[in-house]
């Protein structure tokens, strides 16, 4: 089990090719690294119905810009800028994605700055961030369990969830935020589930209004 986790980390890091300060050689230990989420509205049923609800005439590139990947690295801060965590990132169409990891934490933390050439309204984000997504989202681990989720006004949710890999809990906090009319940010952060004030310590330096349902 260690040599599969071992390989599917270097594996991931060999993808990330637009990736900085990766490691080579990440521990066992770690909670298994995160796949990307689909892309928006890839194999959404309501493509269709937004496409003819929507002017093709009002919709965006969907390649991500320069700004695209300052905000992306710019959004966290200098919460993840320390000895303790190694970060690496891709940009592809529609997507810019960060990685954090954390020998010393066992713990990982995941940005994608999504673009939705067209827009989204908020039902939009309620089919995209369901069931289908956190399959995905989840998909290296050995179980997930659907603990809460919660949302403010402002167009800030939290979904929280416990996760299994290797036998060992984890505590995961995902955040989802309408950064603009065509942009969301996603967030989550995975922490060994005894460490419970490493992740409150997290969760209200990402987002001290909503750090916890």
């Amino acid at each position: 089990m260690k040599r599969f986790l071992l390989a599917l980390m270097i594996l991931f890091l060999i993808t990330a090719c637009g990736g900085n300060n990766a490691s080579d050689s990440p521990t066992a230990d770690l909670p298994a690294q995160l796949p990307p989420s689909p892309e928006p509205f890839s194999s959404s049923p309501t493509q269709e119905i937004i496409t003819q609800e929507i002017d093709p005439a009002t919709c965006i590139s969907p390649q991500p810009t320069q700004d695209d990947v300052d905000r992306a690295l710019s959004f966290t801060g200098k919460l993840f800028d320390t000895q303790d965590w190694e970060r690496t990132y891709t940009v592809a169409v529609d997507k810019v994605s960060i990685t954090w990891y954390s020998e010393r934490l066992t713990s990982i933390a995941f940005l994608e700055a999504l673009i939705f050439p067209c827009g989204y309204e908020e039902l939009d984000l309620d089919l995209f961030f369901s069931v289908d997504n956190w399959v995905i989202v989840f998909g290296n681990y050995q179980s997930y369990e659907y603990i809460d989720e919660c949302r403010l006004d402002s167009g800030v949710r939290l979904y929280q969830f416990i996760t299994v890999d290797q036998g060992f809990e984890y505590d995961v906090h995902y955040w989802v935020v309408n950064d603009t009319d065509t942009r969301v940010i996603s967030v989550m952060v995975v922490t060994p589930i005894e460490s419970q004030v490493l992740i409150d310590e997290f969760s209200y330096s990402l987002f001290p209004q909503l750090p916890e349902c």
